[in-house]
């Protein structure tokens, strides 16, 4: 095993105890890079979990830390393959949740990323800043970077069909989402539908908003622990109120409020709450297997290819699960080659490295194409906004080709 000499005062923060934790439990194997997609993509040791287990432990055990450091970390792309693969069950993003705001602070940024980044922030988790960016940003299209055009363009949003009232027996709180509010309202409207019909109202909470994820992999911790404050309020009182779970139509969130407990830890207002919330998180996939959910007409093209998310597959564990509820609707999933590879998306990762996001999505195109499927199917919104921007074929959320045959 590793052994880590960190300095007293971190040791004995809940932070510094888990990062000696994780660093202690990694025993050098390498397995982790087998499955590491920017690993593959390099060919080199520090862009894979081996190499940046490394330098995190140098950098909080006080060696001299630059530039070189910070990018191996932004290339992360957290997407937690290597702990699906890990024979020692070395729990990485643990360990990144700590080093990487570590390094941020340690570290000035170029202007540039600094701006890039926090226009991000500034941007993404708030939907009316988000609407007014996307009307910018079709307005001046014609004058954006090819690339910046396409993202503008992948997340205008559509005319989505009101949802149905919720005035079933069991109720339950939806999160309404950020980008996903904006670009892709008709996720949650189709989730609507498809719970009503099995018997669930879902309504979203007002007072909840972004959870959180986009700040965190920003390494702006502070401002994370803000929004998951207020959505444990929020949700809290839903709960508290007879909500029987907190539904998450976004892999990405459901995984990010998973993790509320260890953005909270130091927090005793609110540590205990976190895991009531934590435990609370459904994906729809969840509870739709359990329902009596039939399909009363068959799919108009059954042919379709799931993608199944990092968050989906190696946080909430759900892999295949989607792909067995369609079938079992009617639906041909076609077999796809290298499901635990990323497709690049993995929050703003697609923004801040951009030749990764690109090289990573082509072969993830590549792979969902490969057995001539009418459409794709994803589970996360990140994904399904990098993935529409350049597929040959239609993405959607699974929950509407749900909708489509219940």
């Amino acid at each position: 095993a590793m052994r880590a000499d960190l300095p007293g005062p971190l040791v004995e923060t809940i932070a510094g105890a888990r990062a000696e934790a994780v660093l202690r439990a990694c025993v050098h194997c390498g397995m982790c890079n087998a499955v590491c997609p920017t690993f593959q993509l390099t060919g080199d040791e520090l862009d894979g979990p081996r190499g940046r287990i490394y330098l995190m432990k140098s950098a909080l055990e006080g060696a001299a830390i630059g530039a070189e450091t910070q990018l191996h970390l932004d290339r992360c792309l957290e997407c937690r393959a290597c702990e699906t693969a890990c024979p020692s069950g070395v729990e990485y993003h643990r360990l990144l949740g700590v080093g990487r705001p570590f390094v941020e602070a340690k570290v000035a940024r170029p202007w540039r990323q600094r701006l890039m980044r926090a226009l991000i922030r500034w941007v993404t988790p708030h939907p009316a800043r988000f609407r007014l960016a996307l009307a910018l940003g079709g307005l001046a299209r014609p004058l954006l970077p090819a690339a910046l055009a396409a993202k503008v363009r992948a997340a205008r949003p559509r005319p989505t069909p009101p949802a149905a009232a919720a005035t079933q027996p069991v109720r339950m709180t939806l999160l309404a989402g950020c980008a996903q509010s904006v670009s892709a309202p008709q996720f949650n409207a189709a989730a609507t539908r498809v719970f009503a019909k099995a018997g669930i109202g879902l309504a979203a909470a007002p007072e909840a908003g972004c959870c959180g994820a986009v700040s965190a992999h920003l390494g702006d911790l502070t401002e994370a622990r803000r929004f998951a404050r207020r959505n444990i309020d929020a949700w809290s009182r839903q709960l508290d109120g007879g909500a029987a779970a907190v539904v998450v139509t976004a892999s990405g969130c459901g995984a990010f409020i998973k993790d509320y407990p260890d953005l909270l830890a130091e927090d005793p207002a609110y540590a205990d709450r976190a895991r009531r919330i934590a435990q609370a998180v459904r994906e729809p996939v969840e509870l739709l297997d359990g329902t009596p959910l039939p399909a009363v007409r068959a799919p108009a093209a059954p042919r379709i290819a799931v993608h199944d998310p990092c968050t989906l597959r190696n946080v909430l564990r759900l892999g295949g699960r989607v792909e067995a509820l369609l079938r079992r609707l009617g639906y041909d999933p076609q077999p796809v080659r290298d499901p635990h590879l990323c497709c690049g998306s993995a929050g703003p990762y697609a923004l801040t490295q951009p030749g990764f996001a690109a090289t990573l999505r082509a072969d993830k195109i590549d792979a969902l194409t490969e057995n001539a499927p009418t459409v794709i199917v994803t589970a996360n919104i990140g994904c399904w906004m990098h993935l529409r921007e350049t597929s040959p074929i239609p993405v959607r959320h699974w929950i509407e080709a749900v909708d489509d045959v219940t």
